[in-house]
């Protein structure tokens, strides 16, 4: 099995443990610790090789039929303001509620429950405007009012509220049009409303189910219907018969069936005991792809944003790794590509920061230190000669594939000279460990975002806190750093959004807050006659982005 840690985004990036709540799962889009994964040759967004099916149709669409989706994990619930929404949780939310805005092909916010959403000169005012006649599940009606009291109800939550800070007002400025002033520019709010990992409060739920709090029985504006939750075992919802989009859905119902186990997982596909999955599991990606029978794609080579990236995350508020030197020699004792090869099998790529080559804020040279054991020997040794510790504790999950990961990273800080000690941490707890500061070195996985602003509450040197409570939690307090994700923010120029990021990947590099060793892919295959499933539009007919870190739309797969 994926050694999953945190699956759990923390929703809008915010953070309950310090209210004394515990966010924790398994791993997903936002938070979690270090997984196997795949990169391809094939394309994606389809992600296909040859003829095989990829989830792209072009045939007419067959009204009708049911899916059966076999998820990697379960939910806590529905509620946006309570849920910790990862890859299933926004399998779920795009199943029973609309976001308001959409991802392109390009990865550009397009209106969907909106039918705009626009700054003014300097993105201090936001001006949302909703679209028509469109009504919840049980008749309410979605208009501004519905919108603004969405807005109340996260800034009031404990989980969501801290995302949304730069907001100073919500204001229903006419029945349709909800207006919103940020206390400083914020250009990138159009991407946190198209409802990906750490952006839920884009779902639009209706506002009285919102005020009971409940976890289930979720009633949205959405494609279909809430039917029956049996968490660990299945939620199944039907055909929204008054869907603002004609025609959509497809399917009569759809079914998603957590299974953690990634060799029943993909086993549960191959009987045809599910129709489709989705993972980042190496072995089952292997596996998906060596069975050209099956539909299948990946997002190895098409992303929105950043992919998640596998790592160790160190604590830099306390020794040993309050010395540069030492995450210096870190960075060098440990091979990305090596690392790939044995742990992953060679199927995942190797990565030396959050951007990949296709991003804008991508560097060639971004001043990470390449591999090179004499110059990690080195720099412990000179580290020892000055009286520093180079004795660390390295946190992983218990599992056969954490205990494997922390072992091999164990082995090769070894050979640079290092004394580690490995220390088992159960998956549900590893959060609170990280939030609190209660480690030195934790194998991680974080940071997939559509927009590099989204990760802006994890890296602000504002948010490092103390070493009792951090949403940084590398506790990285570099104020060069804020000042770049600043810029990125608040700057409407793109020349400058891009010399901000690329300036927050070289600072990235020589902090070392983070040590990289591999970069996650997603993907999901299916029977074949599952079609679509990567293949989105938007309301206006344009093509919209497919696979996003293990989620699609559910609105247009229909069966052959």
């Amino acid at each position: 099995m994926t050694d999953r840690i945190d699956r759990r985004s923390f929703l809008a990036k915010g953070a309950v443990a310090g209210a004394g709540l515990a966010i924790a799962g398994a791993a997903g889009g936002a938070l979690a610790g270090c997984s196997t994964s795949s990169s391809s040759s094939s394309s994606t967004s389809g992600g296909s090789t040859g003829s095989r099916p990829d989830g792209i149709a072009t045939g007419t669409p067959k009204p009708g039929g049911t899916v059966v989706f076999g998820v990697d994990a379960e939910e806590k619930g529905f509620s946006p303001i309570l849920g910790t929404f990862d890859e299933v949780g926004l399998l779920y939310a795009r199943t029973v509620f609309d976001t308001l805005m959409i991802l392109d092909s390009s990865g550009a916010p397009q209106p969907n429950l909106a039918t705009s959403v626009t700054p003014n000169s300097d993105a201090t005012v936001w001006t949302i405007t909703v679209r028509p006649n469109v009504t919840f599940h049980n008749g309410a009606p979605c208009d501004g009012a519905a919108v603004a009291a969405n807005f109340a109800a996260h800034q009031a939550s404990l989980l969501t509220g801290p995302a949304l800070t730069p907001i100073k007002s919500v204001v229903v400025t006419s029945p349709l049009v909800v207006t919103i002033t940020m206390k400083t520019p914020w250009v990138p709010f159009d991407y946190y409303l198209c409802g990906g990992i750490g952006s839920q409060f884009a779902f639009i739920a209706e506002p009285n189910w919102l005020k009971t709090k409940s976890q289930t029985d979720p009633i949205g504006t959405g494609p279909f219907v809430f039917q029956e939750w049996v968490p660990n075992n299945h939620f199944t919802a039907t055909k929204n018969p008054h869907y603002w989009r004609a025609g959509l859905p497809y399917l009569d119902s759809i079914t998603y069936k957590p299974i953690p186990d990634s060799d029943q997982l993909f086993a549960s596909l191959n009987s045809g005991a599910v129709d489709m999955i989705h993972t980042t599991n190496a072995s089952t990606i292997s596996r998906m792809r060596s069975n050209t029978k099956l539909a299948y794609c990946d997002d190895s080579k098409n992303i929105a944003g950043e992919p998640d990236m596998g790592c160790m995350m160190l604590n830099l508020s306390k020794a040993p790794f309050n010395n540069a030197k030492l995450r210096k020699a870190m960075a060098y004792a440990i091979s990305s590509e090596q690392y790939v090869k044995v742990i992953d099998g060679g199927v995942t790529p190797t990565t030396n920061g959050v951007f990949t080559s296709t991003s804008p804020f991508y560097l060639a040279d971004n001043g990470y230190p390449a591999y090179n054991l004499s110059k990690a020997k080195q720099l412990v040794s000179e580290v020892k000669a000055a009286g520093g510790s180079t004795t660390m504790t390295l946190g992983h999950t218990p599992d056969p594939k954490g205990s494997q990961i922390g072992q091999y990273l164990q082995q090769q800080l070894q050979q640079a000279g290092m004394t580690v000690t490995l220390n088992p941490i159960l998956q549900d707890s590893i959060i609170n460990v990280a939030l609190q500061g209660d480690f030195e070195a934790l194998t991680w996985r974080q940071f997939g975002a559509v927009n590099p602003d989204m990760n802006y509450i994890f890296w602000t040197p504002t948010n490092a806190g103390t070493p009792l409570f951090s949403i940084n939690m590398a506790r990285n307090t570099d104020p060069a750093m804020e000042t770049a994700l600043q810029q990125g923010r608040t700057s409407t120029d793109k020349a400058t959004q891009v010399s901000a990021y690329q300036q927050v990947n070289k600072l990235l590099s020589t902090d070392i807050p983070y040590v990289w060793y591999s970069r996650i892919v997603w993907a999901v295959g299916a029977q074949p006659k599952v079609q679509n499933f990567n293949n989105p539009t938007t309301p206006a007919g344009g093509k919209a982005f497919g696979l996003i870190g293990g989620a699609v739309w559910p609105q247009q797969i229909f069966v052959s």
